[in-house]
């Protein structure tokens, strides 16, 4: 599986063509901390809404998570469905919080 770390992140958005998010958190967790711009699918409905994402399958991926570790489930099953190139966001969104942005609430 392949991992990126929040600093490789906040690197690699910053290139022309930016990797797409995608938060597999609940909407409570969504509430109280986000990064801009991605796409909010809960782990518990990824199976059933992948087609949401099937236009952009050949695209960077990031997969976010509070942890890291519900994300990395997700990088799984979207590398089992075709997603070659999606990345689990080590240590999450809580990790992004310390290593990148202070200003992203922790939780």
């Amino acid at each position: 599986m392949n991992v990126i770390s929040p600093l490789q992140l906040a690197a690699r958005l910053r290139n022309a063509v930016p990797p797409r998010l995608l938060d597999v958190r609940e909407p409570e967790e969504l509430a109280l901390a986000a990064l801009p711009g991605a796409v909010h699918i809960p782990l518990g409905e990824l199976a059933e809404r992948i087609e949401e994402l099937e236009a952009s399958r050949d695209q960077e991926w990031v997969v976010v998570c509070h942890h890291g570790v519900r994300s990395a489930m997700a990088t799984g099953f979207l590398s089992a469905n075709g997603f070659s190139r999606a990345s689990n966001l080590s240590g999450g969104i809580d990790r992004w919080s310390l290593d990148v942005d202070p200003a992203v609430p922790r939780y």
